[in-house]
């Protein structure tokens, strides 16, 4: 069996506060130059690579330069920096709401997404944090979603990243929600839902199946106004779009939401109204680190409930 070896420390600075992509070649390969490989695994195509390894954008673990003709070598990691996509600026202020030498908890506005991904690259709480506070060596502990707006934790400490996260794995934080939605009558509350969802790659929403179910959310009513109402939203698990998906099969979708209960166009860059009425409002959690207990409560709003005309107009909206 072979043995790990430990990962070497990137030889690129991070740019607008996103990491230089890391490629290590798989040590069971044929191919006979770096450039082979890299043309085969990378989307960028040919003549983007050949143009990379001309100008000396790939470098080695010794911040050297790869050649456009070195050979292939099993194991050898290679960095480079990916073209970063042009983004609309998103124009809502993300807010530091604690911060000490481990941990930082963020209000995330809707539309900015945690960490980079497709894209969504410099446009990213992680990589704006790490900008704004100085931090490079800042990385996220969990995710929301980027529609979703509220509290995200982050962690200072690359060694103390995988404590955090088991905050989260092992369930043991708090999470509470705020979600507007259709009211319904009929529907009784307070009700635990349980079901089981699934999410395929490349398949846009998440979808309930027979099954164990692997996803838990408290349902409360928390406001009701005319056709309108405020939930209260507690999982006590954690997949993709869980609480979207149990709110659309109680049959009151979320307000704003372009997957559920149907798949929608995309919406065009730089259009911020409507966002999705759902927010992280509560997150609560005693630090693996120090023992701190910690909890915080967003400060925004969901603006469907207290503007539904601003937020259903055509005014671009928080």
């Amino acid at each position: 069996m072979r043995r790990r070896s430990p990962v070497p420390p990137s030889p690129l600075p991070q740019r607008d506060g996103v990491d230089p992509v890391r490629v290590r070649l798989p040590f069971d390969g044929a191919w006979e130059t770096v450039r082979d490989h890299l043309v085969e695994r990378l989307a960028a195509g040919a003549g983007v690579i050949d143009g990379m390894l001309a100008a000396g954008l790939v470098v080695g673990a010794d911040g050297r330069t790869v050649a456009a003709d070195a050979a292939y070598v099993p194991g050898m990691y290679v960095w480079f920096h990916r073209e970063l996509p042009d983004e609309v600026p998103v124009p809502f202020p993300l807010e530091v709401v604690y911060r000490d030498e481990h941990i930082v908890v963020a209000d995330k506005p809707h539309f900015l997404a945690t960490t980079p991904r497709g894209g969504h690259v410099a446009q990213t709480a992680l990589a704006r944090l790490r900008r704004e506070l100085g931090i490079p060596a800042l990385g996220a502990a969990h995710r929301l979603d980027r529609l979703t707006a509220g509290l995200v934790l982050f962690t200072v400490r690359p060694e103390e990243r995988g404590a955090y996260q088991s905050l989260f794995r092992d369930r043991v934080v708090r999470k509470e929600y705020e979600a507007v939605a259709p009211y319904r009558a009929e529907l009784e509350l307070p009700r635990t839902v349980r079901s089981r969802i699934e999410k395929e790659r490349g398949v846009m929403a998440a979808r309930e199946v027979p099954g164990e179910p692997n996803a838990v959310s408290r349902v409360e009513l928390a406001g009701q106004r005319g056709s309108l109402a405020r939930y209260r939203l507690l999982p006590s698990t954690g997949q993709t779009h869980q609480l979207r998906v149990h709110m659309d099969a109680l049959g009151v979708p979320i307000l704003g939401d372009p997957l559920y209960p149907v798949v929608t166009g995309p919406v065009p860059a730089g259009d911020f109204r409507r966002p999705l009425q759902l927010l992280a409002r509560v997150l609560e959690f005693t630090d693996p680190v120090t023992g701190h207990r910690h909890a915080y409560r967003s400060g925004r709003t969901l603006l469907a409930w207290s503007a539904y005309d601003e937020w259903a107009g055509d005014e671009r909206a928080q």
